[in-house]
């Protein structure tokens, strides 16, 4: 929050209707809101167990592929840290002797077609969060509309993939899984309740035999926060991890800049996430206090960013996932009329004993290159 004499941050959130923001808040407490929907969670909890069931049955098939196949993704709706979890596993198994890729459907993008997205792909034809994950690791990366079909070509086209990494995809059981990764937040599991009464998108705690038995469960809560109360995950193993700030900023040709530099800048910060509202909680934590706050829709088209980047006396914040979109459009205004743009990177740290017990189940699906 601004000091009570300073400027105030704008909240005037483009981030979420105010039907959203309702609904948010009733979704982790069993409020009015929430009891009113819960008749429509029980059809939407049938469906999906009437969908699981059809698989497990083989009415739908699921696919395996050439090589073993990890999931990561989370039970609850919206931004639970898959992202940064998928780019630190797959740097871990990079460091591990592991030469892996990463599939997605890249929810956002402006098409259906299978993408390899290379540094140079414009992140409406992969995705901004498939284009992070390939600019952070370097690995290849396929997104389509449908995983399997990203997961195929992506082992044609690169021989030397010897494990997957599925980004999200909990829920869609069509690519056989060898392993899952659930990310949970520091809301846990919300009010208990299915969508769209509460968080969940499925059930949990799971059923016994209704997933694999070498699920790892990974429960993240801010640095600067209390540790939040423990998970319930029978037959899984929990573990916890920390998200931070990193304590720089990155600009548009990679340089950095310290973070408590930034305080004498006047500041507007921009998210395009799930819950804007946690990336300006982390900056007022780190000691930034921007005069203006946007929240823009998770996934939000280039084109919302146009106006923030031409006020040259401004400084602006973003996520790094807001950078794929903001920074190529820098260039394109004239330097006397274009804003600073810094992105802030997001550091998650799982439990050491996380990779140790990753390490251990990843053993018997090792192949030989």
């Amino acid at each position: 929050m601004a000091s009570p004499d300073g400027p105030k941050p704008d909240r005037a959130p483009m981030s979420q209707s105010r039907w959203q923001a309702l609904w948010l808040v009733h979704s982790r407490q069993r409020g009015w809101l929430a009891c009113l929907l819960w008749p429509i969670s029980l059809v939407y909890g049938g469906l999906m167990a009437l969908r699981r069931g059809l698989y497990a049955l083989g009415v739908f098939k699921t696919h395996r592929i050439t090589v073993p196949v990890i999931v990561i993704g989370n039970v609850v709706v919206g931004g639970a840290g898959k992202t940064p979890t998928v780019i630190a596993v797959v740097n871990h198994l990079r460091n591990h002797g592991w030469r892996p890729g990463v599939v997605s459907r890249g929810h956002g993008r402006h098409s259906t077609d299978v993408v390899d997205v290379r540094p140079d792909t414009p992140p409406q034809d992969s995705g901004d969060e498939p284009a992070l994950i390939q600019r952070r690791t370097g690995v290849p990366v396929h997104v389509a509309a449908s995983r399997v079909a990203a997961a195929n070509t992506l082992v044609d086209a690169y021989p030397e993939v010897n494990i997957i990494v599925c980004d999200d995809g909990l829920q869609h059981w069509a690519l056989h899984r060898d392993l899952q990764i659930i990310v949970f937040d520091e809301r846990g599991t919300g009010n208990g309740w299915l969508l769209p009464a509460g968080l969940l998108r499925e059930a949990w705690p799971r059923n016994a035999g209704s997933s694999p038995r070498t699920d790892l469960v990974l429960h993240q809560h801010r640095e600067d926060a209390p540790t939040p109360q423990r998970l319930s995950a029978p037959g899984a193993t929990l573990f916890s991890a920390t998200r931070r700030l990193a304590a720089h900023a990155v600009g548009p040709a990679g340089e950095l800049m310290p973070l408590h530099e930034l305080r004498t800048h006047r500041l507007t910060a921009v998210a395009g996430i799930a819950r804007p509202s946690v990336f300006f909680n982390m900056l007022h934590a780190a000691g930034l206090q921007p005069e203006q706050e946007v929240g823009l829709p998770d996934h939000a088209d280039a084109a919302a960013y146009t106006a923030l980047i031409q006020d040259p006396a401004r400084t602006l914040l973003c996520t790094e996932k807001d950078a794929v979109k903001l920074f190529p459009l820098l260039a394109q205004v004239p330097s006397i009329r274009r804003a600073q743009a810094w992105a802030v990177p997001l550091e998650m740290t799982p439990d050491p004993a996380f990779f140790s017990a990753l390490d251990q189940r990843l053993q018997h699906l090792r192949r030989k290159p």
